[in-house]
């Protein structure tokens, strides 16, 4: 495997597979070091072979999950928690239900909240309380958007609810049957909380993402990337195949 760090805080592997062993390795590092771990986790297609490599890792007997906790990133307004779209459903399925979690140490903002505005506020008081968050794992949009924070949000949001860009309805209508109206609206952990994540790791792969990476890594730090602000914090890294880094030179 050829590794090349092209910048600070920017690893670029071979392919998409190395980026999942590269991401899924730093997160069993983190939980060999220290079981209870607080988690950030996001879905995604990005995010499916990252918690395939963490399944594996648990099998293979060299990570628990058992101490740990977890925030998830977001989740989509309005959708049932059984759709093939549910992100509940998504980690369950890839992730949750396949290995030694403490579900009641499971925390995922809902959606389905008939009180949205306190739900999202609840959310940030329970990372508090579990001593905010040591390693959030993120992906990137391809407008530079991470969870559901889209482009002009402010760098110093909260928990939230947001309405969805058209190109982000697009990119994640896959599991929505064909017809189907699409979600407009989510709700987020905001940018600013997640700047207080003690450890982060974005990944990005495929070239649908090279745009994104490129202004995050060589733009300005603007709004308009909302990715761009992981330049100011202290311990964030990206990793990226190398389709995705091809912006970069």
């Amino acid at each position: 495997m050829n590794v090349h760090v092209t910048a600070p805080g920017l690893v670029v592997l071979d392919d998409a597979a190395a980026v999942a062993a590269e991401a899924a390795n730093r997160i069993v590092a983190e939980l060999s070091s220290r079981p209870s771990s607080v988690l950030g986790l996001a879905t995604g297609k990005t995010m499916r072979p990252v918690y395939g490599e963490l399944v594996q890792a648990y099998r293979d007997g060299r990570v628990s999950f058992a101490g740990s906790t977890s925030f998830n990133l977001d989740d989509y307004v309005g959708v049932p928690m059984q759709h093939p779209a549910s992100f509940p459903r998504f980690m369950n399925e890839t992730l949750f239900d396949k290995v030694d979690v403490d579900r009641s140490r499971i925390f995922m903002p809902d959606g389905n909240a008939s009180d949205l505005a306190r739900e999202a506020a609840a959310f940030e008081a329970a990372i508090a309380a579990a001593g905010g968050i040591d390693l959030q794992l993120l992906g990137i949009g391809s407008n530079g958007h991470i969870a559901f924070n889209e482009p002009g949000s402010d760098f110093a949001s909260r928990t939230r609810l947001v309405s969805l860009a058209a190109s982000t309805q697009v990119a994640n209508q896959g599991p929505f049957a064909g017809g189907e109206t699409l979600p407009e609206f989510g709700i987020t952990m905001g940018i600013g909380t997640i700047l207080e994540a003690r450890r982060i790791i974005l990944i990005a792969t495929g070239a649908g993402k090279a745009t994104a990476v490129a202004r995050a890594v060589k733009g300005p730090l603007d709004p308009a990337c909302p990715a761009s602000i992981l330049r100011t914090h202290r311990d964030a890294i990206m990793l990226c195949d190398r389709a995705a880094a091809a912006g970069l030179s």
